[in-house]
């Protein structure tokens, strides 16, 4: 994924997730409830938004990797 110079408001990143969501693996929506209960820093932000960014269209392997990212950031928060 390139680098992105747009600052992702919680409300971008929620209204990404919201879209993206049914292609999501269900374990991961809790993680997402509570993520989107707490305040991030902006860099958190615009990762979260980026792997979400465009999930629906990217392939199995791209998926698997970015589920593996999602939880680790999402559990570590």
């Amino acid at each position: 994924m390139s680098e992105c110079k747009i600052n992702h408001s919680p409300e971008d990143v929620k209204s990404k997730y919201e879209s993206q969501a049914s292609f999501l693996p269900e374990d991961l929506k809790p993680l997402f409830e509570q993520f989107f209960a707490q305040g991030h820093t902006q860099d958190l932000l615009n990762e979260v938004f980026h792997l979400l960014k465009k999930y629906d269209l990217a392939d199995e392997q791209e998926k698997s990797e970015r589920n593996n990212h999602l939880y680790l950031v999402l559990k570590n928060v």
